[in-house]
C-alpha cells in the first residue's frame, strides 16, 4: 500500500499557484536588476556582473544545504512547510528593500555597490531556500507521470502568468509608479499566494520516522549519477539562455530597436503569450509524443530563433522571433521538471532513501550556474564594446545588445542541445507514461 494513499490529497491547483507567487518576486529581481542598477542608477556594469559573479558561488552552496536541511526536518506541520511558512516573509522583505535604495546609498558608487551585493545575497539565498522546499514537494506529493502532468501544465502557467505581470508589465508598472511601489506591490500578492499554497499542501507523515539522508552520502551518490551531471549541465545552458533574454530585453529595446522601454512590454507579452499558448499545444503533443523529444524539440526552436532576432531593425520584425522562441520556451517548461522527476524517482529506486530536497536543490544548483554565464556575457560585452553604464553606453550600444540578447544565449541553447541527446531512459522506465499516453 503507497504511503500517501492515508494521506489528504493536495489540489494540483493549490500546490501549483504556488509558482506564481514564487515567480511574482524573482522575475522582477533578476530581470531588471541590471536596468536598474546600471542603466538608472549608474552602477557600472563590471560591478554588476561582479555581483552576478559572486552570487553564483553562493548559490552553488546554499542550494544543497537548504535541501539537505529540509530532507532531515521532522515536525508535525510536515518537512517543507515550515521552511515556506517562515522563509516567505523574509524574502519578501528583502526583495523590497533591493528596489527601496536609500538615497544616502545611491549617490555614492561605493555604497551603491556593496549595497547591491548584500542584498542581492540576500534575496538570492531566500529564493533558493523557498524553491528548494516547494520544488521537493512535486516529486512527493504527485507520483505518476498523469498526476505530475497536469500539476506541471498548472504551474508552469501559473509561472506565466506571473512572468507576464512581473517582466513584460512591469516596464509599464514601473514608468506609472517607480521600482519602489511596484516592489511592495508584487511582494504583498508573493507572500500571500505562497503562504497560500503551503498551507495547502498535505505532507505525507510516514516520513517522520524514515531514515534520514546523509549530505556526504548524497553527494557521493550523486557524483556517480551520469544522469544526474547531463540533466544538470543542460538545465544550466538553457537556464542562461533564457536568464539572459530576459535581462537584456530592455537593453536590445533601447539600444537597438531605438525604442522607449515601455515598448520593451510589448516585445515580451508576445513571448509569454506564446509561451503560454505553447504550454498548451505541448501537452498535448506530449500526450502522443517521448517527453525527451518535446524537451529537445523546445531547445532546438529557441536556438534557431535567436539567430533572425539578431538583425532584425524594428518591433515589428521583432515580434515574431521573439514569440518562436517562447513558443519553444513552452515545450521546455512542461518537460523540464518531469524529467527531473523521473531522476529522483531512479535514485530512490537504487538506493531506497527519501531526499527530493536534496534532489531538487542539487539539480537547481547546477542549474543555477547559469549565473557563471550570464555574468561573463556581461564582462565580455562590457570590455569588448565599451559599454559601463546608462551614462556612458559605449561607441556601439546597438551591437552590444545584440550580443548580450542573441549571441550569447543561441550558444547556450546549441550547448543544451546537443548534450540533450546523451540523456536517455530504457524501455522499462517509460512504460509507465507510454501506458497512460496511451
Amino acid at each position: 500500500m503507497d504511503e500517501r494513499q492515508a494521506v489528504r490529497p493536495t489540489k494540483p491547483f493549490r500546490y501549483g499557484v504556488g509558482m506564481f507567487g514564487t515567480s511574482i518576486p524573482v522575475n522582477m529581481f533578476k530581470s531588471f536588476a541590471a536596468i536598474y542598477y546600471v542603466d538608472q542608477l549608474g552602477l557600472s556594469m563590471k560591478h554588476y556582473s561582479f555581483v552576478l559573479f559572486i552570487y553564483t558561488f553562493l548559490d552553488v552552496i546554499d542550494n544543497p544545504v537548504y535541501g539537505f536541511l529540509s530532507d532531515r526536518t521532522r515536525t508535525r506541520w510536515g518537512r517543507r512547510r515550515p521552511w515556506l511558512v517562515i522563509g516567505t516573509p523574509l524574502l519578501v522583505l528583502s526583495f523590497i528593500m533591493f528596489f527601496n535604495v536609500p538615497a544616502i546609498v545611491s549617490s555614492d558608487q561605493g555604497r551603491l555597490f556593496i549595497y547591491m551585493l548584500l542584498l542581492y545575497l540576500m534575496t538570492g539565498t531566500l529564493d533558493s531556500l523557498i524553491n528548494a522546499n516547494y520544488g521537493a514537494l512535486f516529486p512527493e506529493l504527485f507520483r505518476s507521470d498523469k498526476e505530475r502532468a497536469k500539476t506541471n501544465a498548472i504551474r508552469q502557467a501559473c509561472q506565466l502568468v506571473a512572468m507576464v505581470i512581473s517582466i513584460a508589465l512591469t516596464p509599464m508598472i514601473t514608468a506609472a509608479v517607480g521600482y519602489r511601489l511596484t516592489s511592495l506591490l508584487y511582494g504583498i500578492v508573493a507572500l500571500a499566494v505562497i503562504l497560500y499554497c503551503a498551507l495547502g499542501c498535505h505532507e505525507s507523515m510516514d516520513y517522520a520516522d524514515a531514515e534520514k539522508p546523509d549530505f556526504l552520502k548524497s553527494l557521493v551518490d550523486l557524483v556517480r549519477n551520469g544522469r544526474f551531471w547531463l540533466y544538470g549541465v543542460v538545465g544550466a545552458f538553457y537556464s542562461a539562455a533564457t536568464a539572459l533574454l530576459l535581462q537584456a530585453v530592455s537593453f536590445y529595446v533601447k539600444y537597438s530597436l531605438k525604442l522607449a522601454g515601455g515598448q520593451t512590454t510589448v516585445l515580451l507579452a508576445s513571448f509569454f503569450v506564446v509561451a503560454l499558448i505553447g504550454i498548451a499545444v505541448w501537452t498535448a503533443v506530449s500526450r502522443k509524443v517521448d517527453v525527451m523529444k518535446v524537451w529537445r524539440l523546445g531547445f532546438l526552436i529557441m536556438g534557431a530563433a535567436f539567430l533572425p532576432l539578431a538583425v532584425t531593425q524594428n518591433l515589428r520584425q521583432a515580434i515574431p522571433f521573439v514569440a518562436l522562441v517562447g513558443f519553444g520556451y513552452g515545450a521546455c517548461l512542461i518537460t523540464m521538471d518531469c524529467i527531473g522527476a523521473k531522476i529522483i524517482d531512479d535514485d530512490y529506486q537504487k538506493h531506497h532513501i527519501r531526499r527530493e530536497g536534496i534532489m531538487t536543490s542539487l539539480i537547481g544548483m547546477l542549474n543555477r550556474l547559469n549565473g557563471l554565464y550570464s555574468s561573463l556575457a556581461f564582462f565580455v560585452v562590457s570590455e569588448r564594446f565599451g559599454f559601463i553604464n546608462g551614462d556612458n553606453p559605449g561607441s556601439a550600444p546597438d551591437s552590444a545588445s545584440r550580443v548580450l540578447m542573441c549571441g550569447f544565449p543561441f550558444l547556450a541553447m546549441a550547448v543544451a542541445f546537443v548534450f540533450s541527446h546523451f540523456l536517455r531512459f530504457t524501455e522499462a522506465e517509460n512504460a509507465v507514461s507510454d501506458s497512460e499516453r496511451r
